[in-house]
This record gives C-alpha cells, structure tokens and sequence, in this order.
C-alpha cells in the first residue's frame, strides 16, 4: 500500500484511562481479528499484564479501515503502557509515529501522567487527536474535562471525540479523525532504505525478532541488511507485520510498522535505536535513535540455588534484549554467593523483571534492598559513582555525598493537600509550589530524594487520597545530603547483604526496624547472639537472640543441691567458651525472608 494510504499513531494516556480497550474495540470495528479471537486486553499478550491490569510493552498492530471517501487505509497502532516507570516505552513507540491519540478519562479528567506522555508526543511533533473516554459512567463530568483540555493541555474543546471504549460508543469517529488528522509518513526522497528498531523481543525458535519503523525504502526477504551499531551484514530471514500475531508478507515499504528475523547469531546483536540499512546501497548516515536510559534504582539479583547462575545469567539478556533500561553485571556476595548488581528504572519496573524471571525462564531469585546511584567526592579529589553499599569508602575518605533528586508533580483533590505535604516532608522533601487545577483539585510540585520514594511513597500516596491522587516525576539533578553507610553486625560480624546507605537521621530508626526483623528469622544458638545496626565503628540499635537451654540438671534426683550447682556451673563455662569461639551461620531461608519481605 502507498504511503499516502498508511497511517502510523499511538495511543497514549494516564495508567487506566481505557487504552488497551480502545485498542481492542479498534481492532473488532476494522475485523482485524476474527469473532473467534476477541477477547479482552487482546494486546496485553504477557500474562502478567493480563494479572496487574496494566500495559508493561509497546503492542503493534496493523489494520486495514475503509473510510467515508472510499479509500481504504492502512492503519498502524502501538498501544503505549501508561506507568510512570515505563515512559522510556512510550517515548519509543511515539518515535515511530506521526500521531497519537491522547485518552482523558471523563471521570477522573486530566491526569499527571497524561501531562508527561502529552509532552513527550508534543517533543516529537506529533499531530494530537484528543479523545474523552468512559463518558458512560454515571460520575463523568464532561464540562469539567472540556474546561482542564483548553485550560491545561491548550487543545479546542471541538477538536475533542466523545466515547466510550467499553460500550463501543464514538470508535468510527476517532478512525476518521485518525484518517483525515494524522499525516502520512513522508515520502523518502532517495530511496535508500532506512528501517528504525524501537523494539525486539528474542523468540526461542526464530531468533532475535526486531520491531521496525520503514522510514524510507523497502525490506524484503533475502536482502542482506546492515545495522550501524553492531557494524555487522546479515541476511533478512522474514519480515511481515503483525494482525496483531505476525504474518509474513513480501516486503515492508516506507511508512511501514512490522517485523524484520535476520541470521543473528547472538542476542546482543541488535540495539533499540540502531538503523537497519541495505548492504550494498547503505544510507550515509544512521537515523536519530533515542536518549540512551539510565536506570535510576539498584538492586542486587541473586539465585536462590547458587548452581543456577549460569542460566540466571542467560536469562538475563534474553530479557535485556526487549528492555533497554534493564542492565546487570555480575558481582558477589559473602552471605549469596554469585548473583548480578542489576539497573531498573523503578520498582514496579524491578518487580515485573523478577516475576518475568520467575514465570519465563523458571528461576527461583532474591533481590537486595533496592538503592540509587550516588555521587561521592572523596577527600584526595577523585569522584565516584556508587550504587552499592559495600562500594562506599570509609567516612573519613569522604568529603561529600550527593544523592539523586527528583521533581514530584501530584494531583490531588484540594482536601488532602495538608496530609500530601506532611508525607512530602516525612520524605525529606520540599514543596515547590502548588496550583490550582480546577475546582476540586491542586497540583503540588514538589524535590524529594529519589530513594525516599523508592518503596512505598506511590502506596501512602493512594491509600491517603483514597485512590484520586496521582504522580509523575522527572530526575532534577544531584543534591549534597548528610548520607552513612549503615551495616548491620550479627554476633560480632557484618553481613554485608544488609548494609545500606541512609540519611543520618533515619539511620537508627532503619536500624531497629532491621534487628527486630532479624531477630525474628535467625536461629537460637546455644549462646546469646546480639544483632547490632552500627555506623561505622558506632552501635546505634540493638536485639539479642536468647540461648536455648540445656537441661543439664535432669540426670540429677535427690541428693545435694551442690551437684547440680556443679554442673550448671560446667554448663556456665562451656557457652562461656562457645560464644569466644563460635559462629552464627545464617541459614538462607532468613535472607530470604528479610530481603523479599521488601525490607
């Protein structure tokens, strides 16, 4: 089909405003699936999207729709995941497009995440097709979200399509909106083939499978095909598109979404952003690929069963392939052995790895507490960058810490304002400024560190503002901040799985919460064994494991109490020289509850 026919668009939106379901009903209005396939969440192919409700990786999907003037239409969609940690997805996506289409929930109305993937379509120059959804719900308030399109996104309330995804209400007015306001893809003026990879995803029986935009020229099977990056010529196996399963076809032309299987001999091969170009006719230069990612949380990833790190590790880049913000390298553990110091870009993102680890590759892991990078000047002048607390020198080496910030943006409804500050500074963090959204809502920014929102910041956020409050950040820069290594000492020896770097002031409260967690997992021994958080050479908290007892005295009946005294005594001076001598050894079961405890 001819590029003046093609239309490439994404849907983009706030986590739960109804794009997955918008795509559904986009695919049955076009019968791009049969009666057969329909189901629910059809693009959510992972079963862990399925479980969670939420979308975690870019879906393509072509579509053919005959219009109103009679043509019919190749129609290219990328359904986007709308979670603040998977906006590297969406950036991605958008980069492959030349609209999108931008959901507002008629309820809930603009949302913070829809502010950042508004932007991130606006860097892009992307024609917006502003589309209110769910307006079949007995809370929705249209007025009100036609006043937040002109007053915060600046879009005409004409230009806005009512429906409601769900009921299947409005969906040939968003294709004909599609059709007539979305451009077709620019036609290429040399015809050397260009073929952008804003994905990949490696398939046991095929290979690596790269996702490509055909930004100009045509691929097909047979060619020999070159990649900037790797600097390698491959021949071209397949290439075909996807309804939404992939389906061969002869060739990919400019304007084209779809897939391109070549002889890849390993998974690291190809890179998302590189340039697909023809061998023999190369274009002179590779396209604009993306912003290199840069995770921003830390965790240590190790297997439970020390024998399985090989294939931990070949699990591993299988899955670095399709996901460019995870990266690993391998470190080492005294208390786990062998395992990887492991980069997300949040923690929902660090979970769905390690569930994905579980479920496809079958492995059984444990994760560290999760830690940012930190900067460190040292007292002789060098810098560095740590992310794990076992690299940070002694304090008397360090000059300055800096830790990572970030810009919070919150929109809650004006009634929790007070309570959203009061977290905000439980946080060590600053409010901004606030202002006023609408009627009913505020929206304060605010710089907090970024570990103090690592864990549960989003969970006391929710279940304060009872589910309407909502965030999005951006990395701000670094900020000087009085940061310690804490290390945790179980019967004199440190356990270096436990060690993390606090702020001063959190440390001996951090410290109790983990003697009293510890405490509760590890073992009696035959001696008093005392579980100390300390701070350099300084005990800051403190829990004792009690001695179990032996009953030295039951051979003892009748006769003088000096007997038993005796041996009570002997017993005495026998723990005396056990607890010199002897050492506490952790069983695994104790890491692992503490560590996935989250804590």
């Amino acid at each position: 089909m001819s590029a003046e026919l093609t239309r490439n668009f994404s849907i983009i939106a706030h986590i739960d405003h109804g794009k997955t379901t918008l795509s559904d009903r986009l695919l049955e209005y076009t019968h791009t699936i049969s009666d057969r396939e329909k189901q629910d969440q059809l693009l959510d192919a992972m079963d862990l999207e399925r479980e969670k409700g939420i979308t975690i990786k870019s879906h393509p999907v072509t579509m053919h729709y005959k219009a109103k003037d009679g043509r019919i239409y190749e129609l290219n969609l990328l359904d986007t995941p709308g979670h603040v940690d998977f906006s590297y997805e969406v950036s991605r996506s958008l980069a492959a497009c030349e609209g999108a289409i931008l959901i507002v929930d008629a309820a809930q109305g603009v949302e913070a995440q829809t502010l950042a993937n508004m932007h991130l379509a606006l860097e892009q120059n992307l024609e917006i097709v502003p589309v209110i959804n769910k307006i079949d719900l007995p809370g929705a308030n249209l007025p009100k979200v036609y006043r937040q399109l002109e007053d915060i996104i600046c879009i005409p309330r004409e230009e806005a399509i009512q429906a409601s995804a769900k009921m299947g209400v409005g969906i040939e007015e968003i294709l004909e909106a599609v059709v007539a306001r979305i451009p077709a893809p620019p036609e290429d003026e040399d015809g050397l083939l260009r073929a952008l990879v804003f994905d990949s995803v490696y398939d046991s029986y095929r290979g690596v499978v790269s996702y490509v935009r055909i930004v100009s020229g045509e691929v097909k099977r047979g060619m020999k095909v070159r990649l900037f990056a790797a600097d390698e010529t491959y021949e071209v196996k397949e290439v075909g598109v996807f309804t939404p399963k992939m389906q061969s076809a002869d060739s990919l032309k400019t304007g084209d979404v779809g897939y391109i299987i070549a002889n890849m001999k390993s998974a690291s091969d190809v890179k998302i952003g590189d340039t697909y170009t023809d061998a023999i006719r190369p274009c002179p230069e590779p396209l604009p690929g993306f912003r290199e990612i840069r995770p921003m949380v830390f965790s240590g990833i190790y297997p439970v069963d020390s024998s399985d790190f090989e294939a931990l590790k070949a699990a591993m880049a299988k899955l670095r392939i399709n996901d460019a913000a995870f990266t690993f390298s391998a470190e080492s553990s005294v208390a786990l052995g062998f395992g990887f110091r492991c980069g997300f870009l949040g923690l929902l993102h660090m979970e769905i790895i390690q569930e994905r680890l579980r479920r496809e590759f079958n492995m059984d892991v444990i994760s560290t507490y999760p830690s940012v990078i930190y900067e460190v000047t040292k007292t002789d002048g060098t810098e560095l960058l740590v992310d794990n607390p076992g690299e940070l020198p002694e304090p008397q080496e360090i000059k300055e810490i800096r830790e990572p910030m970030v810009r919070i943006f919150i929109m809650v409804p004006g009634d929790y304002i007070g309570d959203v500050m009061q977290l905000v500074l439980e946080k060590r963090g600053t409010v901004d400024h606030t202002e006023t959204i609408d009627e009913t809502r505020v929206m304060v920014t605010c710089i907090v560190p970024l570990a103090e929102i690592l864990v549960d910041f989003n969970d006391k956020l929710k279940s304060m503002t009872r589910g309407y409050g909502s965030m999005d950040y951006e990395h701000q820069g670094y900020q000087a901040a009085h940061l310690i290594r804490m290390d945790m000492m179980i019967a004199g020896e440190p356990v270096d799985a436990f060690s993390m770097i606090v702020h001063r002031d959190k440390a001996e409260s951090r410290g109790r919460e983990l003697a009293l967690k510890l405490k509760e997992v590890i073992p009696r021994q035959l001696f008093t064994v005392a579980i100390q958080a300390c701070i350099g050479g300084k005990i800051i908290a403190r829990e004792s494991i009690s001695p179990m007892r032996k009953n030295v005295t039951a051979k003892c009946y009748g006769g003088d109490v000096t007997r038993k005294r005796k041996l009570l005594e002997k017993q005495k001076e026998g723990k005396k020289r056990m607890k010199a001598i002897g050492r506490v050894n952790i069983p695994q079961e104790a890491f692992i509850r503490v560590l996935k405890s989250g804590d």
